[in-house]
């Protein structure tokens, strides 16, 4: 994937959240809502190595990543609208976005929670003798939790095809990296024996190369892999924080070096047609219009469907619910 399709998937995360933001705020969107604008060279540059057969675990800032493997962008925003035409019929919501028919493996509300399920899956790619990797995208919180470490351990014993993507954004919530680590990601990785590279998340070239190189290993069967990328969210944790915890002025200058901006100057350094990019532009902010037409029109959940689709049917004869 060359640098102009990436810069599209970027914009088109960033017009996504933005517009997000702005829904919330009037009351359009319920429940909570934590923006990924700053980091999308991060989803744009690992997941651009997407394949089909292959599975993703996010987190609950995961809007970026669905859109990354070509999750619809209409549905995306109705099931945000928690409308029947979402794509988890407008139960999941921001934190809980699942796409099966992508290998999204879902959102996720909980620290490192999808973890264990990404190496869940790893397993079961193992053990089916199927082809395919395992996208486990974690921030820096989920470093200091134990599934990360068992994850880790067991990826690693077992072989598997799982590629581990730390967005260190710098902070755990309003928690900052230092005062909640006492090792170097470096030094925990080597301990499980796993390749570890780490990228600048700023630059989506840097991150397409450091997940190329990663994942080759990884689809020769030589087990799983860990990648770093630097990055940082130019907003709250969630819509609405205070962010006591930071300085205007680190935002600021965070802000100056917007990955957006660095790989559109790229381009126009390239030949790139100024004019190029404004229709890209422009092809993206009809796409987002449609997909909040899409949204608004749409219907609410029926009442009665309520507890549909919320747990698996029983599969052969084995007596599930009893013992």
């Amino acid at each position: 994937m060359g640098l102009l399709d990436l810069y599209r998937l970027m914009y088109r995360i960033r017009r996504f959240e933005e517009r997000v933001e702005r829904l919330f705020l009037a009351g359009k969107i319920p429940g909570f809502v934590h923006l990924y604008i700053g980091q999308e060279a991060v989803a744009a540059g690992v997941l651009a190595h997407y394949r089909p057969g292959d599975y993703l675990t996010s987190t609950h800032r995961g809007h970026g990543h669905a859109l990354a493997v070509g999750v619809e962008p209409r549905a995306m925003m109705a099931e945000l609208f928690g409308r029947k035409t979402g794509i988890c019929r407008g139960k999941g919501g921001s934190m809980h976005l699942f796409d099966a028919d992508r290998g999204m493996l879902g959102a996720n509300g909980i620290v490192a929670g999808g973890i264990p399920i990404a190496v869940g899956a790893g397993l079961g790619l193992r053990v089916l003798g199927r082809e395919g990797v395992v996208f486990c995208f974690f921030g820096d919180g989920a470093l200091g939790r134990g599934v990360l470490h068992e994850g880790l351990n067991l990826a690693a014993l077992w072989r598997l095809p799982v590629l581990f993507v730390l967005e260190n954004n710098r902070y755990a919530s309003t928690t900052g990296f230092e005062e909640s680590h006492a090792f170097r990601v470096p030094a925990l990785v080597a301990a499980y024996g796993v390749p570890y590279l780490e990228a600048d998340g700023t630059d989506v070239e840097e991150v397409y190369g450091a997940t190329a190189e990663l994942l080759s290993g990884i689809r020769m069967g030589r087990g799983p892999a860990f990648l770093e990328v630097h990055t940082y969210r130019f907003k709250g944790h969630y819509v609405g924080d205070p962010e006591r915890y930071r300085s205007r002025q680190e935002v600021e200058e965070a802000r100056r070096r917007d990955p957006l901006a660095i790989a559109r100057g790229k381009l126009l350094a390239s030949g790139v047609a100024q004019k190029e990019l404004e229709d890209l532009e422009r092809e993206e902010e009809e796409l987002l219009e449609e997909a909040v037409a899409f949204a608004e029109r749409s219907s609410w959940p029926d009442p009665e469907e309520a507890l549909t689709d919320l747990f698996a049917e029983p599969v052969g004869d084995y007596p599930w619910g009893e013992g």
